[in-house]
């Protein structure tokens, strides 16, 4: 134990000890005018960039959703009751109902898509009608959930689904207006010098 005591107070730094403290000396050299341009011109290529990326990303995730949806709606009309998260609603719901819903689901994701791949402050609003959308449907499914005999976990997703992905549109279209922002204030904290 004492071995291990030694080699441990040996190991800690010192106070003599320069590996850890803090410069001394002031390394800043102010940048001239026209790096400043072009470092804020790289950050706003990146971040256009960025946002066509994720925006892109999400959007197929959200339409890859509002397939599924289809794909619900079509084994519905086809062969009634088929699937399992709707056979639990057979006694409760008609057919068409159903048929519906999924209908308005697909129309929240649509929505939503629409709304994030344009990215306007214009366009923002029909992500706002996706996610109201969304909550009319959430209400609906709960509201037919809750009659069941048992609440089913397993279909959570069918009311929670279409409000989630507007929800999380909403988000990165904040994350992106926070980060060009960012850059704008950079733009406008720029100063004025010319290296010599």
């Amino acid at each position: 134990m004492r071995l291990l005591a030694r080699k441990w107070r040996r190991n800690l730094p010192r106070e003599d000890d320069d590996n850890f403290s803090l410069p001394t000396r002031d390394d800043f050299q102010p940048i001239d005018t026209h790096e400043q341009e072009e470092l804020v011109r790289s950050f706003e290529r990146n971040q256009a960039q960025q946002s066509r990326l994720w925006r892109g990303v999400f959007a197929m995730l959200i339409l890859c959703f509002a397939g599924f949806y289809m794909y619900s709606i079509v084994q519905q009309a086809s062969s009634p009751w088929e699937l399992h998260y709707h056979a639990y609603f057979m006694g409760e719901v008609e057919s068409w109902i159903i048929i519906s819903a999924d209908c308005v689901a697909v129309l929240a994701c649509l929505l939503a898509v629409s709304g994030i791949l344009h990215g306007s402050k214009s366009y923002q609003q029909w992500i706002w009608y996706s996610c109201y959308t969304g909550l009319l449907l959430a209400v609906f499914w709960l509201y037919h959930m809750f009659r069941l005999p048992a609440f089913r976990w397993d279909i959570l997703w069918l009311p929670l689904g279409p409000v989630s992905g507007a929800g999380i549109c909403l988000y990165l279209e904040h994350l992106l207006a926070e980060s060009l922002e960012e850059i704008r204030k950079l733009r406008n904290s720029m100063y004025y010098y010319k290296a010599s």
